[in-house]
Formats: C-alpha cells, sequence, structure tokens
C-alpha cells in the first residue's frame, strides 16, 4: 500500500514514479538463438547402425563420433543452416544439408554405402628439388607427384617445411590439389627437409618419404646502395639484374651511404641511431653490424657522406666538421690527420693506392661554396685541383690507377643556399687540371647526375640521376668512362649512394 506524506499531493508521487520508470531504458542486444541436431548413421546395405563414425559440419562447430548405436548429439548449435558430412574408413563419405531451427531438435539420418574396394593412395614420389639438392634458391616451387590405385579417387595433400636444426615442424598447406606449393623467403646457405601427405576421398593417407634440399650461399652482390622504402632509409645490395636484391639494414633509423671495403669482406655506412651521423661496418651479408666511431660523420652539408675506405681495406677517412680523420676498421687508433682552412668543413673524400694520396672536398656554409683538393695520406700537403666555380661542385673519387679523378659540377651556375642544383654533370680529368672530359652527354634535360665512382675494371662509371626537382626517386645508372656518355644505362630505381666492387 502507498502512503503519502502529510501535504503532499497523490499526484505528485505519481508523477515522479512514471518519470523514475520512463528514464530506466536499457539497451537491446539480439540474442543468439541455438537448436540441437541429434542423428544416426546406418550402413545403407542392411540399415545397421554404425559406430566411430566422424561427424563434421560446415561452417564448423565441433566434430563428434558415433557411438555404439550409431547416434551423435550436437546440442546447442546456433541456429542456420549447415552441411553435416559423415565419414568411416571402408565407407563413401555422406554430406547432407540442414537448417537448424531456433529452440527445435533437427532429426538427422545418414546412410553410407560400402567402399570396400577402396585402397589408398601411394606415397608421393618424384619431388622437385630432388631430394639432397644444393645451391638452390630462397623462393622455389616444391613439386612432386601422386597416385592412386583406385581409378577417379580424386587426392589431396598436406606440404610440411622444416629447417635442417630446428624441431618446429611447419605445415605449408592443408588439403590441397594441386601437386606443387611456393615457398618463399627461405634462408639462404641452410638445409630444409620437406615431406608430402597424400589423402583419398576415404580419409585414407599415405607419406612420403622425407626429402632434403639446402639452399644457396648468401649472394656476394657487387652493388651496394641506399633505398627508401616508406619513410625509411636502408642499405641494400644486389646483382646487376636485380635478381638477387637483399636487405641488408632493418632498424628504424637512417642507414645510408655504404662502401664495400677493397677486400670485399665488409661494408661500411653511416647511421643516425645514436641522433648523430656514426660510422659501422657489417658482414656483406648484413650480419656483425659494428659502430667504429665516437666522432660524428657530419659538417657542412655533410650528413653520414664524407668517408672513404683506405685502399687496403685496414683503415676509413672520415670528416668531422673542419677535421679529417683516420681511425682503424675496429674503431680503433682514431688520428687527426688535418684541419681546414677558418670557415670551412671537410666533406666528401677519396684514398688512392697510387702515390698514396687523397682526394677531399672542402665547404663553406653556403653549399655552393666548394673546392677540392689533394691531400697526402698523412694529412700533409694541400694542393687545390677544382677551384670554386659558379654552382655546386661535390663527389671527389680517384681512377683506378690514381692518374685521374671524377667531380659534378652543376654548369647551369645555379647558387642555391638550400643546395638545389639544375644541371649537374659528371666530368673527369688528370690530377693536373688537364684532359677535362664532360660524361653526362645524353643526360635527360631537368636532371642532375651526381654521386659518380668508378667500376672496378675502370671501364664504367656508376652514378645517381635524379630530376632537379627532388620529388621524384633517385637512380642508379651507369655510363661508360672514356667517351662523353657512351652507353648510359639504368641499373636500379629509387637508390642512392651507389657502390660497385
Amino acid at each position: 500500500m502507498l502512503r503519502f506524506l502529510p501535504g503532499r499531493q497523490p499526484w505528485l508521487w505519481l508523477l515522479l514514479v512514471v518519470l523514475l520508470l520512463s528514464g530506466c531504458k536499457e539497451d537491446t542486444v539480439t540474442p543468439i538463438l541455438y537448436g540441437s541436431v541429434e542423428g544416426v548413421v546406418l550402413d545403407a546395405n542392411d540399415n545397421s547402425p554404425l559406430a566411430n563414425v566422424i561427424i563434421t559440419t560446415n561452417p564448423a562447430t565441433t566434430s563428434f563420433a558415433t557411438d555404439e548405436e550409431g547416434r551423435f548429439s550436437l546440442p546447442n548449435i546456433a541456429a542456420g543452416k549447415y552441411s553435416i558430412s559423415a565419414h568411416k574408413v571402408g565407407y563413401k563419405g555422406e554430406t547432407s544439408s540442414i537448417t537448424v531451427g531456433e529452440e527445435q531438435l533437427t532429426d538427422v539420418t545418414l546412410a553410407l554405402e560400402h567402399s570396400v574396394s577402396n585402397q589408398g593412395p601411394n606415397a608421393p614420389f618424384n619431388p622437385s628439388p630432388a631430394s639432397g639438392a644444393v645451391d638452390q634458391p630462397v623462393s622455389l616451387t616444391l613439386r612432386w607427384q601422386g597416385k592412386d590405385p583406385d581409378k577417379g579417387d580424386s587426392l589431396r595433400y598436406d606440404v610440411l617445411l622444416y629447417e635442417g636444426n630446428s624441431t618446429d615442424r611447419n605445415i605449408l598447406a592443408s588439403s590441397i590439389r594441386d601437386t606443387f606449393y611456393t615457398v618463399k623467403n627461405l634462408k639462404y646457405n641452410t638445409a630444409y627437409f620437406w615431406q608430402i601427405t597424400a589423402r583419398d576421398q576415404d580419409g585414407l593417407t599415405a607419406r612420403s618419404e622425407v626429402w632434403s634440399f639446402r639452399t644457396a650461399s648468401f649472394p656476394l652482390n657487387r652493388y651496394v646502395f641506399a633505398r627508401t622504402v616508406d619513410g625509411n632509409t636502408d642499405i641494400y645490395s644486389a646483382n646487376a639484374d636485380g635478381s638477387t636484391l637483399q636487405r641488408l639494414t632493418t632498424a628504424a633509423f637512417t642507414e645510408t651511404a655504404p662502401q664495400i671495403s677493397p677486400t670485399r669482406d665488409k661494408i661500411a655506412y653511416t647511421s643516425n641511431e645514436t641522433g648523430q651521423y656514426q660510422l659501422y661496418t657489417m658482414n656483406r651479408d648484413g650480419s656483425g653490424q659494428r659502430r667504429i666511431t665516437m666522432l660524428s660523420v657530419e659538417g657542412y652539408q655533410n650528413s653520414g657522406i664524407g668517408y672513404c675506405w683506405s685502399p687496403d681495406g685496414a683503415q676509413l677517412l672520415y670528416s668531422h666538421y673542419d677535421q679529417l680523420y683516420r681511425i682503424n676498421r675496429d674503431g680503433t687508433g682514431l688520428t687527426l690527420l688535418a684541419t681546414a682552412p677558418a670557415g670551412r668543413h671537410f666533406r666528401q673524400c677519396d684514398w688512392t693506392v697510387q702515390g698514396n694520396q687523397l682526394l677531399v672536398q672542402t665547404i663553406g656554409a653556403k653549399p655552393y661554396d666548394s673546392e677540392i683538393y689533394l691531400y697526402n695520406a698523412d694529412g700533409t700537403n694541400p694542393r687545390l685541383v677544382v677551384k670554386n666555380l659558379a654552382g655546386r661542385v661535390d663527389s671527389p673519387s680517384f681512377s683506378i690507377d690514381g692518374t685521374e679523378m671524377l667531380y659534378t659540377h652543376d654548369v647551369a651556375g645555379f647558387e642555391s643556399n638550400a643546395g638545389r642544383q639544375l644541371n649537374a654533370h659528371i666530368y673527369k680529368m688528370k690530377l693536373n687540371g688537364t684532359g677535362l672530359v664532360d660524361l653526362s652527354g645524353g643526360k635527360q634535360a631537368g636532371t642532375n647526375d651526381i654521386e659518380p665512382r668508378f667500376s672496378p675494371d675502370g671501364a664504367s662509371i656508376i652514378f645517381v640521376n635524379q630530376a632537379n626537382d627532388g620529388q621524384t626517386p633517385p637512380e642508379v645508372w651507369t655510363v661508360g668512362s672514356e667517351e662523353e656518355g657512351s652507353g648510359r644505362t639504368k641499373l636500379f630505381d629509387n637508390a642512392d649512394h651507389p657502390d660497385w666492387k
């Protein structure tokens, strides 16, 4: 019984109750409705019950086996349409479509016919690559043959692959009809084992022998370069046609300016992992990455590009602002060789065994304020070989015999504080300043030829060509070293700072 306080009108209380009830609104949730399935599996010949028949559904719920009376039950199955299948060795499989009603029991009867003549499949055979094969690519197609004694019996296959030193068994594919499967990104110089399981329509199986193959050794590619993908710059190596392309660094920092050592056992590069560009070395396969400097490879217009190997590969020369240093390849023996003139920094450099000389670029605060000098290898006796020209001058490097040099010059004479060039050409000349040759004949208008180096045999030049607006990815090209622009050939897209040993 409702009781009202004195002085209160009953109709006010009723209004309050209505308002409270109307404010209590629940969110509606569509419930999942269930039904159930019960069934029996019989022998089609005599209607006798079949025990231990495997029952599965599609969409999958769970699998059941029939009891001694051939019965099975699937309680609490979501309402909807299903295919229900029954399989038993010695019988042909049977599938039936059913609809499970909401809060209803669905009865199913399945009759299996004998397949007493069915024989299991033969073990898969004739593998490719042949068992024991070596020097296999890291992406290859596994092939085999399969056969079943029963005419018209179709086969499906499971593909198993694992490394020789691993206990992990990797199922690459299950229940495929094809007799081939392509695997990618395997490891180099690694033994792999693989096996195929064949399965016929009645579930009888046969396994092949365990076959093996070994992948090829890591390719010691002769080209290295930097490439930027999704804003991340890393070091790559490749052969001339790019078919053995390998990414050698993967850190979330900028790794750039790779150079293969003269002894071809190491790759030097720079990384800004510490916040400054430092020198690192690594093995040709990208392993053994090691920082070797504490003083950065930086300065005016020098973000990790001002360094080179010694001719014997035992040391590196690098620029740190207005100082030029030599350091052993293991990071020891840091030695100051030279100090740049006041107001100038060292930038790019090269070192030749012929006469034991250095080519060194010095640069002022403006990127077009550049000169190139010859030094003795101990940092003494600087001699000017390329004066400060109108437009940028960059990228000095020696010829194989040390008698000639390469450099680039923006012949447009454009002088941009941002460092932009409009028409940079590659030049070759003798160290005494004679024999000047323009190697950029045939260059596309609106592009720059930059970062040149001689090929290992001296017959050609590897360099970068890039649109002068800086908005398209750079490309790596080669050109003959004797004639003006002969044989220009593109090697790699989206590639920068190339080296070739």
